[in-house]
């Protein structure tokens, strides 16, 4: 009796084994059978911000003469900048940068023989923030005009935002995703097959580049700020099951 009992529970379990492994190995094809696709979102867009911004100097052999300059010239600035449609609101002055000179003499082997101070180098910098942006971007290839008036003001090229990115960026995913199963749906239907459910997703890289132009993405993405005219893109990687 103890031999066909223990003889019973052998078979009971070679039949259990047998029972977990058919199902495991059923259910390890079933995760095989799965379709990679990767759908793309793109989108033309025009900046709806502007940042510009443009420097100004004066020297002087003494300090508090430096300054008065560099106030006369600022207050000049800030009256063409409004003269322009520019509102007082959006023009900010940084703090200024000041800055010994010096004028060097060298020895033969290279070192200083003797240093002549030249005098005191003041800076200031003037940023504008709007969003009409291209009376700004006129405004910034008309600058040179502060030059007549006696400033020696340097323009930086300017840079532009996009303020919405956020709705765009949510758009653009829902775009990709439905570009990927479409394509997910075109390989099963070929392969005799059918879509089965969403088993996983990864979205890529938001990446912003200026329209038309040869720049190359990055792994990290890309964040083009100096043209107006932008192209966003997306990539959404799905994974879905086929039965």
């Amino acid at each position: 009796m103890k031999n066909q009992a223990n003889t019973l529970i052998i078979a009971v379990a070679v039949v259990v084994a047998a029972f977990l492994f058919s199902n495991a190995f059923k259910n390890r094809n079933q995760s095989n059978d799965t379709i990679s696709v990767t759908g793309l979102g793109k989108k033309d867009f025009t900046s709806d911000l502007i940042v510009w911004s443009g420097s100004f100097s004066k020297k002087s052999m003494n300090l508090k003469d430096a300054y008065a300059s560099l106030d006369a010239d600022r207050e000049k600035i800030k009256n063409y900048l409004v003269s322009k449609g520019i509102a007082a609101t959006d023009i900010v002055f940084s703090a200024v940068n000041f800055s010994k000179d010096f004028d060097y003499v060298y020895n033969d082997n290279g070192t200083t023989r003797q240093q002549t101070f030249t005098g005191f180098n003041l800076t200031q910098t003037v940023t504008v923030q709007s969003k009409e942006v291209n009376s700004i971007e006129e405004i910034s290839r008309q600058s040179s005009e502060l030059i007549n008036s006696g400033v020696e003001f340097y323009s930086n090229p300017p840079e532009y935002y996009y303020t919405k990115l956020a709705e765009l960026k949510i758009k653009m995913i829902a775009e990709a995703t439905k570009d990927a199963r479409i394509r997910a749906e075109s390989i099963a239907q070929n392969a005799g097959a059918s879509l089965g459910n969403l088993k996983k997703s990864d979205m890529g890289v938001f990446q912003i580049t200026g329209q038309n132009s040869s720049e190359d993405f990055s792994y990290g993405g890309s964040f083009n700020t100096t043209s107006k005219n932008k192209t966003a893109n997306i990539t959404v990687k799905l994974m879905y099951q086929v039965d």
